[in-house]
């Protein structure tokens, strides 16, 4: 077993990952637009380009460094950082305003769960923006540095946005040592360094711990991790009751909580990209067939029926196209799969394909019987049908990965 930990041993020895994409609204931007690499970005809810109306929900690490922030008022960003459309040209600093588009940012971020899932075995979302993986049985601690780093090159390169990962023996560390080295980081802490880790971080640091208990902890002189873990437990639990209780766990790296996955998922799919992108059809059929059959299997071992077949091709730079088929009622047919997503496909030949995916939605767990094929009729998506094969709009609809 190449896990660092056997069956029943301390769960300290669990090898956790916290996925943190950095400032993600500003990256998704940056995504659609390269030439904001660099450059202050705010993304702004309930604001309009042009407008001083809304509040910052995302700024960018440059847009930081002068002051702006999350939930200040766009007005108060303004002052602070002048619009690059109507600022005077020599005026400095400049900053590049953007309206939120979560429909977009969801479909950034499905991307990156898709590579999560096919990484680990055990994947906790959390947010848009951040995930838990444990990799216990798949990986060593001798070995997680290197694959933590390759996870996130891969995200940087097939999704076009920088992650920061922290990884350690459990939960709350491990988001500990992901906002450690922002942006673009990767902190792994081990085992036998925990304490020592944790120990010269403020207080703050620790989940839990906001300004109002940060203050209070203040006045009891505790400021960093080291002095709370100097003070005996009953004085912190007196204080602060259960919560005081969880909160001096995490500050001697004690954290029980299993990654566990949240509900069942709305879909199985698998993603594959090419080292470069490639027009060559029997690669990209050999490709799409491989990942029939991994979805397919999951499908199978999991006992799930599934009523919608889809498949996802990116092309460059980043463009994410989506097509999907209907069934008349769930199955688990992963010959009738392959033909689907074949079919699906022609519709993108000859076009330069960076990466591809399959997708298994409308999920069915009940253990009813399958319904016979010969029910069947095939029910092309109302996208399709306004799309046709080559003359419609190539605007993508949007799925979830699970």
């Amino acid at each position: 077993m190449q896990g660092g930990r056997l069956p029943g041993t301390d769960t300290r020895d669990r090898i956790v990952l916290h996925v943190d994409m950095d400032c993600f609204y500003a990256s998704c931007e940056r995504r659609r637009e390269p030439s904001l690499r660099g450059e202050p970005v705010v993304v702004g809810m309930g604001y309009a380009p042009g407008e001083t109306t809304g509040a910052v929900a995302t700024a960018s690490y440059e847009a930081r460094a002068h002051g702006v922030e999350s939930a200040q008022a766009i007005s108060q960003a303004l002052e602070l950082l002048g619009r690059a459309a109507t600022a005077d040209p020599d005026a400095e600093p400049v900053g590049y305003y953007r309206p939120v588009d979560m429909a977009f940012y969801e479909s950034v971020s499905e991307s990156v769960q898709e590579i999560l899932t096919a990484v680990a075995d055990t994947v906790r979302k959390v947010s848009i923006d951040e995930a838990y993986l444990d990799v216990t049985e798949q990986r060593h601690w001798s070995d997680v540095e290197s694959f933590a780093s390759n996870l996130k090159a891969r995200i940087r390169k097939e999704v076009g946005v920088p992650a920061s990962i922290g990884v350690a023996p459990n939960m709350a560390t491990a988001k500990v040592a992901s906002d450690a080295d922002k942006p673009d980081g990767l902190v792994v802490v081990r085992p036998d360094a925990v304490e020592s880790f944790l120990a010269p971080l403020p207080v703050e640091s620790l989940h839990g711990v906001g300004p109002v208990t940060a203050s209070t902890l203040k006045e009891m002189d505790i400021e960093t991790v080291a002095d709370l873990t100097d003070h005996p437990r009953t004085a912190i639990v007196d204080q602060f009751g259960s919560r005081g209780a969880d909160i001096y766990d995490q500050a001697h790296g004690i954290d029980e909580r299993a990654v566990e996955p949240v509900g069942n998922p709305k879909s199985l799919s698998n993603e594959s990209a090419f080292a470069e992108p490639t027009t060559d059809r029997t690669t990209v059929a050999k490709r799409l067939s491989a990942l029939t059959e991994q979805v397919t299997e999951r499908a199978t071992n999991r006992d799930v029926q599934y009523k919608t077949i889809g498949i996802k091709v990116v092309t460059p730079p980043f463009d994410i196209h989506t097509r999907e088929r209907s069934l008349s009622g769930p199955i688990d047919d992963p010959e009738l799969v392959g033909s689907i997503v074949t079919d699906l496909s022609t519709e993108f030949e000859g076009e330069p394909i960076r990466k591809l995916g399959v997708r298994l939605s409308n999920l069915s767990f009940d253990a009813a019987e399958q319904s016979s094929l010969d029910q069947f009729n095939d029910e092309t998506d109302s996208k399709d049908q306004r799309q046709g094969k080559r003359g419609g709009t190539r605007q993508s609809s949007l799925f979830e990965f699970c």
